[in-house]
């Protein structure tokens, strides 16, 4: 293999350790459903082996099916999570010997194929690309199940810098075009295609996303009983639901606590809040007197770099993230305190703006001018419409495989066990 390929075999690698070791628990814990919003980690497991399967094996590969009765099993679109535990999914140990078995053959394709060839799904190693992020997606969810659960002991802790108190609240991104999605990246999606030239309009962005100290001064002030904050859907929802804080958030007296992985702890009052949906970051935004970025507002204020008039792959530049720059790949199980990543700061000077939380924007999921469906049109098309709310960034969970400036990410704004936070907003005063 050449250099290219050892590095596709390197992230194949690890990000199937990642799926194994958030699968290493007792059976019963794997193939139970603790949520009807989740499928079972099982189901999961298997499902990124199929999917590699699909597209490595059968798809760029030619290999005839090695498990075609299953297929039906793991297509995401043909059985939702809720239902998912009705399926004769595979037990864990059938499931780990199918996943090994496929693996031994993608990096036999791996090996054999021309990534420098015409054909699109070989081209820069895309389709390894995109199951590698693809798996890595899972792994996120896989977490989220986990948290789920409310079992302890079965997610590893890690260490994350200080924070830091000191600095403005917003940074000042001038009026402007900037060049919006990418071209160049070989393994973006379709839907961060092509690069389009976006003109906004002067804006103030949070420096930093919204903390929980902040967030709890709204719970304080009454704001989630006042429906002046809130829009017409969003009120409904908070009605019906009866939410009156995060997700995992309970009062202790005075004070809150949350349950994070099995474990009740104080909330830290300097960590960016997460598990808040859509609606709640939307109600927050306008009792702060702001608002919540645009898609456009938040990638040009996280990877356009002004002075070299190009897009950054990363708010810091081209370099791939570390441990100094950004929370990403699991390195503990929360996000960072605030202001811990002050090298990690966009051309804007607008921090934590990848790694930590997935951060909600005001946008709808819609097509780039150009949009071209590839290589399925389940992975995006489908999705596009004025359903689900875009969400930037990539949280404390995320691969850095599966981060960069211009990612989308999706989901509907009443969604709140995913790694959820967000930062305001708010237009120049004219």
């Amino acid at each position: 293999m050449n250099d290219f390929k050892e590095r596709i075999a390197a992230e194949l690698i690890a990000v199937r350790d990642r799926s194994l070791a958030y699968t290493e628990a007792e059976d019963d814990l794997l193939v139970r459903q603790h949520s009807p919003l989740m499928s079972p980690l099982v189901w999961d497991l298997a499902h990124v082996g199929n999917y590699e399967e699909l597209w490595v094996l059968r798809e760029a590969g030619g290999i005839t099916p090695l498990r075609p009765e299953i297929d039906d099993i793991y297509d995401a679109f043909k059985t939702p999570r809720k239902d998912r535990p009705s399926l004769p999914f595979l037990g864990p140990a059938e499931a780990r010997r199918y996943i090994e078995g496929v693996r031994g053959r993608v990096l036999d394709v791996l090996d054999a194929v021309d990534l420098d060839g015409p054909a699109p799904l070989h081209r820069d190693g895309f389709v390894f690309g995109l199951v590698i992020q693809h798996e890595h997606q899972h792994d996120e969810t896989m977490l989220a199940t986990l948290q789920l659960s409310g079992q302890p002991g079965l997610v590893r802790e890690g260490e994350l810098p200080k924070g830091r108190g000191a600095g403005p609240g917003e940074v000042h991104v001038p009026a402007g075009s900037f060049l919006m999605g990418t071209g160049t990246l070989p393994w973006a999606y379709d839907n961060e295609r092509p690069a389009h030239r976006v003109d906004l309009p002067g804006y103030w962005i949070d420096r930093l996303p919204v903390g929980n100290e902040a967030y709890m001064a709204f719970i304080a002030e009454g704001g989630y009983d006042d429906p002046r904050w809130w829009t017409a859907e969003g009120w409904q929802w908070r009605q019906r639901s009866g939410v009156t804080a995060p997700l995992f958030w309970v009062r202790d007296g005075d004070a809150w606590c949350r349950t994070r992985f099995g474990r009740t702890e104080p909330v830290p009052l300097d960590e960016p809040v997460q598990h808040v949906s859509w609606y709640e970051a939307d109600a927050y935004a306008r009792w702060a007197g702001k608002r919540l970025p645009t898609e456009a507002e938040w990638e040009k204020a996280c990877g356009w770099d002004p002075a070299a008039e190009r897009a950054r792959r990363y708010p810091w530049g081209e370099d791939g993230p570390t441990p100094e720059l950004a929370n990403l790949g699991h390195r503990a199980a929360h996000p960072a305190p605030l202001g811990a990543y002050p090298a990690g700061a966009s051309a804007y000077g607008a921090e934590q703006m990848v790694g930590d939380v997935w951060e909600w924007t005001s946008s709808w999921f819609h097509p780039y001018p150009g949009f071209r469906s590839f290589p399925y049109k389940e992975y995006s098309e489908v999705f596009f419409g004025e359903e689900y709310r875009v969400l930037r960034g990539g949280s404390w969970a995320a691969d850095p495989a599966a981060v960069r400036t211009t990612f989308r990410n999706w989901d509907y704004p009443i969604r709140r066990q995913i790694f959820t936070g967000f930062r305001c907003a708010r237009s120049e005063q004219v």
